[in-house]
C-alpha cells in the first residue's frame, strides 16, 4: 500500500476505500503507531499546543504572598484552565501554563519565539505589564483574558465589570444598608477601576456621594488588612462591596476579629462567585462572572486566529448576575 494511502488514512481523509481505511487501521492497531508529532510540525508548522500566560508586572507588594502560591491557590487559574481545555481537547491542542512573574518575562518570550506553542492565551491586565504590547510586537496570536489598559490590536474577552459593581450596590442598598464601603482590588488594573467606579456611580444615584475605599491585592491577606483599615477609620460601616471572593473571605476574617456579626451587622458582597464564596462562613452573597464561558471563548478565538492570521481582533463581553447567599 502506497505510504499517501496510509497517511490519508491516518490524517481521516474521507475519500479512502473502507477496505483500504480497514486493513490500515488494523495494522496501526497491531503496531501500536502513533504519528510523531515533530516530524508533523515541520509539514504543517503547528505544534498543536497552546500557553496560558499568567503575566505579572514588577510593582506588586513585595510583603504579598510568592507569585507561584497565590496563582496556584487562586480558583481563577483553574476555572480559566478547566474552560479552555474545554475547547482546547476535542481539537487535540495541549494546554502549557506558563507562570510569567516580571524576572520571568524573558524567558516566557524566548520559549513563545522558539515556536513552542502555536499561541498564547494571556492573563494580565495590569497597565504596567509590557507582556501584551511585545506579543503584539513579535506577531504571536494571544487572546486576552480581560480588557487591555490601552488599546491593542488583540482579541479579549471580559464581563461587564461596572454592571456586576452596579449589582452589589443596589442589592446592598435593597437590603437596608446606609454605610457601604468597598474594597477595591489594585487600581492599576482596569478591572478594579471599573468595579470602583461602578459601585461609586450606582451609589451616587441614591445620594451616597462619600464611598469610603482601600485597595487590595485580590488575595485573601490584603482583604483582611484592608477591612481592618476601613473599620479602624469607618467603624459605622454596615455592608462592604469586596473586588474579589478571595479577598472578601479575608475581610470575613477581620470581622470575626472585630466583633462583628455577619450579616446582622455586616452585610458583604463578593465578586467572581468562585469555590471561595462557599469556603466562606457564613456563605457569600457574590457576583457571579462565568469564567468558564469566559475562557473557553478566548480559546475559541484564538484557535480563529492561529487558522486564519488576518482575522480581525475581536471583543467579547459577558454578563454578570449577583448570587445572594447567607452573607447579605
Amino acid at each position: 500500500m502506497s505510504r499517501s494511502t496510509v497517511s490519508r488514512v491516518i490524517n481521516g481523509v474521507s475519500t479512502v476505500d473502507p477496505e483500504l481505511r480497514e486493513l490500515v487501521q488494523r495494522a496501526i492497531d497491531a503496531t501500536g503507531y502513533v504519528p510523531n508529532l515533530a516530524a508533523r510540525s515541520l509539514v504543517t508548522r503547528r505544534t498543536d499546543s497552546v500557553a496560558l500566560v499568567v503575566s505579572e508586572p514588577d510593582d506588586r507588594n513585595e510583603s504579598d504572598e510568592p507569585f507561584l502560591n497565590r496563582i496556584f491557590t487562586d480558583p481563577f487559574l483553574g476555572r480559566i484552565t478547566a474552560g479552555a481545555l474545554e475547547v482546547l481537547r476535542p481539537e487535540g491542542i495541549h494546554l502549557v501554563i506558563m507562570p510569567a512573574e516580571s524576572p520571568a518575562h524573558h524567558h516566557v518570550l524566548r520559549y513563545l519565539r522558539q515556536g513552542h506553542v502555536d499561541g498564547v492565551l494571556l492573563i494580565s491586565s495590569s497597565a504596567a505589564d509590557p507582556l501584551p504590547q511585545m506579543l503584539c510586537d513579535l506577531g504571536i496570536p494571544a487572546v486576552l483574558s480581560a480588557r487591555p489598559a490601552k488599546p491593542l490590536p488583540m482579541s479579549y474577552v471580559d464581563v461587564e465589570q461596572q454592571v456586576g459593581a452596579k449589582l452589589a450596590a443596589e442589592h446592598l442598598l435593597a437590603v437596608g444598608r446606609h454605610h457601604l464601603a468597598t474594597i477595591s482590588g489594585p487600581l492599576d488594573m482596569p478591572s478594579s477601576q471599573d468595579r470602583l467606579a461602578g459601585f461609586r456611580a450606582a451609589l451616587a444615584v441614591h445620594g451616597h456621594a462619600y464611598v469610603p475605599s482601600a485597595a487590595g491585592n485580590f488575595t485573601r491577606a490584603s482583604g483582611e488588612n484592608a477591612a481592618r483599615e476601613l473599620f479602624a477609620a469607618h467603624p459605622e460601616i454596615d455592608a462592604l462591596f469586596v473586588a474579589n471572593d478571595l479577598m472578601a473571605e479575608g475581610a470575613l476574617q477581620a470581622l470575626r476579629d472585630l466583633g462583628k456579626k455577619v450579616p446582622d451587622d455586616v452585610a458583604v458582597v463578593g465578586f467572581d462567585d468562585s469555590i471561595a464564596a462557599l469556603q466562606c462562613r457564613p456563605q457569600l452573597t457574590t457576583i457571579h462572572q462565568p469564567l468558564e464561558e469566559m475562557a473557553a471563548e478566548m480559546a475559541r478565538l484564538l484557535l480563529a486566529r492561529i487558522g486564519k492570521s488576518d482575522a480581525k481582533p475581536r471583543s467579547v463581553i459577558f454578563h454578570p448576575r449577583l448570587i445572594r447567599r447567607q452573607s447579605t
